[in-house]
């Protein structure tokens, strides 16, 4: 599966908002490392298959842990190819932050940038491939009480600011909140046109939900200049209304169980 999505991503980047994204900033942090890795993925098609096989890896790993081997022999290969994918894994993700960071500065948008870091974790990230591997060797025993790896890129947490205010996204309003992601995918999508040659195809569900009158018109705006292809669904037709002529409208309707769709 990985190989065949690295095969399109060459071909074809794609990028989606959907509902219960617009609560990324205040849950937990796996969500936001999921986040995160779709953007790096969208620059870099491989970064699926890099972090497949540190997660294959890291389970055999940490299967060892719960069974308290303690044979070195039984973790050095796979502590290596950890530390190979690893930080493979935490370059690509560095990567796309710096990409995403030049999108919104060079960027006249009505949309508030976000200021992107990646914190290691508690015990770091090692950032070449012996580092982490002395790392995962050193910290065996600590692991091996945990029962799982307590050091790597499955630690890092993705932190968010409202560049402007200095506020922890976290700590944001509700529209802000929603304004900031719109704002990182627009970059995103900034940043492929640019880089890729092509803008990105738009998957946005209930875009316009927690945005003003002036900001859905600033979005509509700023995904036509992008010229990019972008699919958006709502609930309520008048929160497209900005968009006039430019879009195709389909109203989907239920009818005894069987969608129907009506359009131009």
């Amino acid at each position: 599966k990985a190989a065949a999505q690295t095969a399109l991503g060459r071909i074809s980047r794609v990028l989606w908002l959907i509902p219960s994204m617009d609560r990324l900033w205040i849950e937990g942090t796996e969500g936001r490392r999921r986040f995160l890795d779709r953007m790096t993925l969208s620059f870099l098609p491989d970064h699926a298959q890099v972090s497949l096989e540190y997660d294959k890896a890291m389970r055999e790993r940490n299967r060892l842990l719960k069974d308290m081997v303690r044979d070195a022999h039984w973790y050095a290969a796979l502590e290596l190819r950890m530390a190979e994918t690893g930080a493979a894994i935490h370059a690509n993700r560095l990567h796309a932050l710096a990409e995403l960071a030049n999108a919104q500065g060079d960027a006249q948008t009505a949309f508030p940038a976000a200021d992107l870091t990646l914190e290691p974790g508690e015990l770091g990230m090692p950032d070449t491939v012996e580092a982490l591997r002395d790392a995962l060797a050193d910290n065996r025993a600590r692991d091996l009480a945990a029962g799982r790896t307590l050091i790597g890129p499955q630690r890092a947490e993705l932190y968010g600011v409202y560049a402007a205010k200095g506020v922890p996204a976290k700590d944001c309003s509700t529209g802000e909140q929603k304004a900031l992601l719109v704002s990182l995918i627009l970059a995103n999508a900034r940043a492929l046109a640019r880089d890729f040659g092509a803008p990105p195809l738009l998957l946005l569900d209930e875009v316009a939900a927690h945005l003003d009158a002036d900001r859905r018109a600033a979005l509509y705006d700023e995904i036509c200049a992008l010229g990019a292809q972008a699919w958006m669904t709502g609930t309520d037709a008048d929160r497209f209304d900005h968009l006039g002529d430019r879009a195709q409208y389909l109203h989907v309707t239920e009818t005894d169980g069987v969608s129907e769709v009506a359009g131009p």
